[in-house]
């Protein structure tokens, strides 16, 4: 009981190694996630930096993890980098192809030193392809793919969803799924291998659902005029009295008589299926609205099932009484933000350590990991 007490303080990955060589984005992302359910991470930083133009302290995508300070181009930083990778079960890069082979910390120098080696390489193009080796970011990733072209008003100019959907969710979120997987094959078969997780193949692959409603003539492919994208009334977002805004997804058909009931227009609104008077209870749910604010509205609909909720900002979104409850936002080194997700009833995941500073655990790192060269090396 004592030890699975332990257990459950690290989180599910807890003895899982991982080395992550500094990047931005997706890779940092992942190896957070990895990090938040326990697994030990070591990122590699560079001279000069590699993340966020912000400072380190506030990085919250570096938390749980150690850094060592390394430069790759020094004589000595390729065989600190392969000194890790033999303790490792996984390894994260996110270079443009080939640049961790010139570097001298490519997959198969790796595999030469811990052939059971999960070598996670993030990209957005992917390792193969006319455009593997342009430059790029989450938007033109999304884009060619069909996603962002989804997401907008019809008429206008498709909306930029940050970078969580093309970053965050096809990549940083396959990235995880593919080195987890790869490690049960490396555990069960013992054998390591390359996890080619690109950007355009994860957000393709969220895709799926919407391309099979295509196919069936269930999807129109043109922005605001289907029942997920905006173009039926009762899922969507409409303005207050105080301009502020609640989201509305009233889809079935008895959320949707509670809506109108509560919303006032019973009486009014047009039959849910009626597509062809769609602009005419747009029309109306958007009046109604506009005739309170989003606080007197959050407090018609909280106790409901009409499926609606008020939009918050990122400042807001930790005092909602429900995530409150839920601790889904935590406060760590003076930092707000999210709690590890998602959750483990016999082994939890835990915010254990503050951003990583770079190279500040450098001797920590060479004496866990047995791994001298990294001292040598700073």
């Amino acid at each position: 009981m004592a030890a699975a007490g332990k257990a459950a303080g690290r989180g599910p990955l807890a003895g899982v190694r991982v080395v992550e060589l500094a990047g931005i984005g997706p890779g940092p992302f992942a190896a957070m996630l990895l990090a938040d359910l326990g697994a030990d991470v070591v990122r590699v930083d560079r001279p000069g930096g590699a993340g966020l133009n912000i400072d380190p302290a506030y990085d919250v995508t570096n938390r749980n993890k150690r850094s060592v300070l390394l430069d790759l181009k020094s004589p000595g930083g390729p065989a600190a980098v392969l000194g890790l990778a033999e303790r490792a079960d996984i390894l994260i890069e996110g270079f443009r192809p080939g640049v961790a082979e010139r570097l001298g910390v490519g997959p198969e120098d790796c595999f030469d030193r811990n052939p059971r080696l999960v070598y996670g390489r993030m990209t957005g193009w992917g390792q193969e392809g006319p455009l593997a080796d342009r430059a790029g970011h989450d938007i033109a990733y999304i884009a060619i793919t069909g996603a962002l072209g989804m997401i907008g008003r019809p008429g206008e100019p498709p909306a930029v969803p940050a970078n969580l959907l093309g970053d965050y969710a096809g990549g940083s979120l396959y990235l995880v799924i593919g080195v987890l997987a790869a490690l049960q094959h490396a555990r069960t078969a013992g054998e390591g291998q390359i996890v080619d997780a690109a950007i355009v193949d994860g957000t393709a692959h969220l895709t799926a659902m919407i391309h099979g409603m295509m196919a069936a003539g269930g999807w129109q492919d043109r922005r605001g005029a289907n029942l997920l994208d905006g173009g039926c009334p009762f899922y969507g977002t409409y303005e207050t009295a105080d301009g502020g805004h609640m989201a509305v997804g009233a889809l079935e058909q008895r959320f949707y008589e509670e809506f109108v009931r509560l919303l006032g227009i019973a009486d009014e609104a047009p039959a849910r299926k009626d597509a062809a008077r769609w602009g005419e209870l747009r029309a109306a749910v958007t009046a109604r609205f506009k005739q309170r604010t989003r606080e007197e509205w959050t407090a018609v609909f909280q106790d409901s099932d009409a499926c609606v909720a008020p939009v918050l900002s990122l400042r807001e979104a930790p005092a909602h009484p429900h995530l409150a409850a839920r601790a889904t936002f935590t406060e760590h080194g003076g930092i707000t933000q999210p709690a590890p997700a998602p959750r483990f009833s016999a082994t939890p995941g835990a915010l254990r350590r503050p951003p990583a500073q770079p190279g500040a655990d450098t001797a920590e790192v060479a004496r866990d990991w047995d791994v001298p060269a990294l001292t040598e090396e700073s």
